[in-house]
């Protein structure tokens, strides 16, 4: 074997070598969970696009080193994400963005059923000992301004009960921004997503740890 290629070989198994620190450095990486429904999912958008992907990004940018998982499925209620809470405290996450209520507001869900079921959600997350940070949503005004603000109201009650931060409105600033809704005037595009990110990032920052 000839000198050229002898570096060659030691140049590719040292490559490989780094790949696997990385990739292990990567998996004992703490995780923050994106716990929610389509915006979460990033509905309508590549899987790049969705805010879970930017808070990534923008936590990596100020020296927090944290794996952001995005655990979003499209048309979850208050009750699926309840079927889903074991997996996602399996993960045994750092800390857990919260993103439900929508879908059942807008088909009608009796109020009580859905804070019921918000705050099983988050008094399991903290009782297992794992940061909160709640995200809300509101209503289209056709529901009628009773209903949307006990809606709105839900969310306060469950943040001040166990003392989590809260984002009343993940699209409040946002809604009325050209080219941050999709077509069908519920989903974020990928400008969207990108706000939602920064709206969120420092409500989160205060439950991490930079290192």
């Amino acid at each position: 074997m000839n000198c050229r290629r002898l570096r060659f070989w030691l140049l590719l198994v040292c490559f490989a070598i780094s790949l696997s620190s990385i990739a292990r450095a990567a998996a004992h990486e703490p995780l923050v969970v994106c716990f929610g429904d389509s915006i979460t999912a990033g509905h309508g958008l590549d899987p790049s696009q969705a805010y879970p992907v930017f808070l990534q990004h923008d936590l990596a940018a100020r020296g927090y080193h944290y794996r952001v998982i995005n655990a979003g499925v499209s048309g979850n209620t208050t009750k699926d994400a309840l079927d889903r809470l074991p997996r996602v405290l399996s993960l045994h996450p750092a800390a857990v963005i919260v993103e439900f209520g929508g879908n059942d507001g807008l088909r009608g869900f009796p109020l009580n059923v859905t804070e019921h079921n918000l705050d099983t959600l988050v008094g399991r997350l903290r009782a297992a000992h794992i940061p909160v940070l709640l995200a809300g949503i509101t209503l289209p005004p056709n529901y009628g301004q009773d209903y949307i603000h006990q809606f709105d109201e839900m969310y306060r009650r469950v943040a001040q009960k166990y003392h989590v931060p809260l984002l009343p409105m993940l699209y409040a600033g946002i809604y009325n921004l050209p080219g941050t809704i999709q077509p069908d005037g519920i989903h974020p595009t990928a400008k969207g997503s990108r706000l939602i990110a920064q709206h969120l990032l420092p409500l989160l920052l205060p439950l991490l740890h930079r290192k």
